[in-house]
């Protein structure tokens, strides 16, 4: 049923301001100082005291030149690429990126690790081993890993699936599986290729034998796939596109009747099943609004109507290409997303010359109840992203069990991992302190991949470049709003 301009403008104008503020992620501030300072003479007790406790203090200078932590915390290298080894002898892959976290046999922690990586594999030192019953197209460099953590500390790697492209985001399933993602639309023949990608994978961590003989799970459309999440009342799919030229889209996939989730039952469906949508946003004055980018305050809330897809598989032309001025509602780099507080939380990077307003980073919230977006968090442009401070580019987020969100830093210059409690003041929690570059022109890869351990004590995030999977743990506390 679509909900009318005139029922949504009415519905807000009830809730008034209250609505702009609902749940639990507010506004983060961009400006300069907003983050502590790593150079701050103070112990971490005496800064948590001036930030009205927030946050955990200072991050202090990585002494091995990798992740600067607040005091009491600490970290430990799970896998580095081309360093430490799968249980078939080969390296890890380079070029992590979106994973989650899922409770294992025994004790165990199980990670699925997406390794983003396009093109020709020949132009990798390590792509994702091409592991015998687990390839779609042996051409492509991509996949995903499954990272084992042992109670006695140590980890086994194994390949969950190759041959894949450009693995990004993905997401987890409530029924304990992962949607790997991949970002980019290549037809076979093109670069390399010998079969079409831009389609979603299942991965289960826990059954090898399930991941056999990978399926493309078409009914989610092909294009540049960033992540996904699954409502775990209504049974629907929400997915990102990061994508430009024209900008890219928000889609929604609706189960076919009748139809029960759970491991495996993605394999069962037509290639046709379901139906996917975009999203077309109007503000609560009733006006068509054709960009996300439009949004300039925090608590901005847009209803939403949902417009068939006409080619999911896009056969001629890209799906985003399918629609017509005024048809749907587009942003400029779709990213993360993570489910949480009965809806989805999901990120546009940053905006620029072909969005109508520029910023550096929004975070939206979709009530599926509601059918409205929220924006929880605006960043204006940062003026200097070589200096500590300013925020840019949010990337990878999840839902923390300590209050509000944490968010992984995919901007320009200096790269933090960053907390924002629900009324949304920020705090580090950590710094990339790994320079790819020269001392003359310093280059520090982006944060991916932010997770929580099933039993909330440890969080994981991944160095993209080279490639390397951390565990941090410290004295984590539920943050004051």
């Amino acid at each position: 049923m679509s909900l009318t301009r005139r029922d949504f403008a009415r519905t807000t104008a009830i809730a008034g301001a209250g609505v702009a503020l609902a749940g639990s992620v507010g506004a983060l501030s961009s400006a300069p100082g907003a983050l502590a300072s790593a150079e701050t003479e103070t112990t971490g007790e005496e800064s948590a005291a001036q930030h009205g406790g927030v946050g955990y203090g200072p991050l202090l200078p990585d002494p091995d030149g990798i992740l600067a932590l607040p005091a009491g915390f600490s970290y430990r290298i799970l896998t580095y690429a081309g360093r430490t080894k799968l249980e078939s002898g080969e390296f890890t892959p380079a070029d992590h990126d979106g994973t989650a976290a899922f409770a294992g046999p025994r004790g165990t922690t199980l990670l699925v690790n997406n390794h983003e990586m396009d093109g020709p594999r020949s132009d990798y030192a390590h792509p994702v081993p091409l592991t015998d019953g687990l390839v779609y197209d042996p051409a492509a460099p991509g996949g995903c890993t499954v990272v084992e953590v042992r109670r006695d500390g140590r980890v086994a790697e194994w390949v969950g699936i190759a041959g894949t492209a450009n693995n990004c985001a993905g997401g987890s399933t409530p029924w304990g599986t992962w949607l790997t993602c991949e970002e980019n639309s290549d037809r076979a023949g093109e670069n390399g290729m010998t079969k079409d990608h831009g389609y979603v994978f299942e991965v289960d961590p826990r059954d090898r034998r399930a991941n056999r003989g990978p399926k493309p799970l078409k009914f989610f459309g092909r294009y540049d796939h960033e992540a996904v999440v699954i409502d775990p009342r209504r049974g629907h799919a929400y997915l990102t596109e990061d994508a430009d030229e024209p900008n890219g889209l928000f889609y929604r996939w609706t189960p076919p009747k009748g139809f029960i989730h759970g491991p495996g039952r993605f394999r069962t469906l037509a290639d046709d099943a379901g139906v996917l949508q975009a999203p077309k946003c109007f503000n609560s004055g009733g006006h068509f609004v054709d960009d996300l980018s439009r949004a300039t305050k925090i608590g901005t809330v847009y209803g939403v109507d949902w417009v068939d897809v006409p080619d999911r598989d896009a056969r001629t032309v890209s799906v985003r290409e399918q629609f017509g001025e005024g048809e749907i509602t587009r942003a400029r780099k779709l990213e993360g997303m993570w489910w949480g507080d009965g809806g989805a939380y999901l990120v546009s990077s940053y905006a620029r010359e072909e969005s109508p307003v520029q910023h550096d980073g929004q975070v939206w919230f979709y009530d599926p109840k509601r059918r409205t977006l929220t924006l929880k968090v605006l960043l204006g442009v940062n003026p200097d992203p070589s200096k500590d401070g300013a925020l840019d580019g949010p990337d990878n987020i999840t839902v923390s069990p300590y209050g509000g969100l944490i968010i992984a830093e995919d901007g320009e210059g200096v790269q933090h991992l960053f907390g924002a409690t629900d009324s949304g003041r920020t705090y580090p929690i950590a710094r990339n302190d790994l320079n790819i570059g020269t001392e003359e022109e310093p280059e520090f890869s982006e944060f991916t991949g932010v997770t929580f351990s099933p039993d909330g004590k440890t969080l994981y995030a991944n160095i993209q470049e080279p490639g390397i999977m951390l565990a941090v743990n410290g004295p984590w506390k539920r943050q004051k709003r």
